[in-house]
């Protein structure tokens, strides 16, 4: 079994900043990929931000230049940083991660944490 928990949403004013956190759990063999999605009512889950083994970035175009993502590869976690929220930011975040256990790579999810951006 693998889990993973965000934390760190909340609400916050235009301008303001947020750190979501991702840690992953359970009988982990290996993290191919870490990254961040968001989903608002009625529109398709997106990618933000993600992480691969290779050492590979990928950011979408609106979280360039305001957010950033890291990894601590040694706890099994990844970071969201995102400054400069806007009113467009926002949605409920997910954590996803290409994970092999004892079977190969299979995509989970975490529940979502939300973030708010309004004055």
């Amino acid at each position: 079994q693998v889990q993973l928990v965000e934390s760190g949403g909340g609400s916050v004013q235009p301008g303001g900043s947020l750190r979501l956190s991702c840690v992953a759990s359970g009988s982990i063999f290996s993290i191919y990929r870490m990254g961040w999605y968001r989903q608002v009512p009625g529109k398709p889950r997106e990618l933000v931000a993600s992480t691969h083994v290779s050492g590979g970035t990928n950011m979408a175009d609106s979280g360039k230049g305001r957010f950033t993502i890291s990894t601590d590869n040694a706890n099994n976690s990844e970071y969201l940083r995102m400054n400069s929220l806007k009113p467009e930011d926002k949605a409920v975040y997910y954590c996803n991660a290409l994970i092999a256990t004892l079977t190969p790579g299979m995509d989970y999810w975490g529940k979502g944490t939300l973030v708010t951006v309004s004055t």
